[in-house]
């Protein structure tokens, strides 16, 4: 079963950048779609953004349109969040995953990810 391991969470000040990746353990990596959730405390855990396998199509939530963007680099089974202009409210546990069986759109439910990080923190205060 593939891996996926989060890096990149930090403590960083409002309006601050991030950037976090999403390293897999198989080559498959690329034959799936994949997507970054949030996930803060109290709340449900959310769609952030995410490709298909390809990354010609890419899915950015109305809440970080403009601020976040995704990319992949299957070569390296690596996908990645870009974050700037940060926001308190972007405080949260932040989680990528992996879609195996509708890899030719970025799905948006937890239920079609099929393979989760364990998630890395990311902590925007001053």
């Amino acid at each position: 079963q593939m891996r996926l391991v989060e890096s990149g969470g930090a403590l960083v000040r409002p309006e601050g950048s991030l950037i976090l990746s999403c390293a897999a353990s198989a080559r498959t990596f690329g034959d799936n779609a994949a997507g970054w959730f949030r996930q803060a405390p109290g709340s449900e855990r959310e769609f952030v953004a995410g490709l298909s396998w390809s990354g010609a199509i890419t899915s950015v939530a109305d809440s970080v349109k403009g601020r976040f963007s995704v990319a992949r680099d299957n070569n390296k089974n690596t996908m990645y969040l870009y974050m700037n202009n940060l926001k308190r409210e972007d405080t949260a546990t932040y989680f990528c995953a992996t879609a195996a069986r509708n890899r030719n759109y970025v799905p948006k439910t937890q239920a079609e990810y099929d393979v989760w990080g364990q998630g890395t923190q990311v902590t925007v205060s001053s």
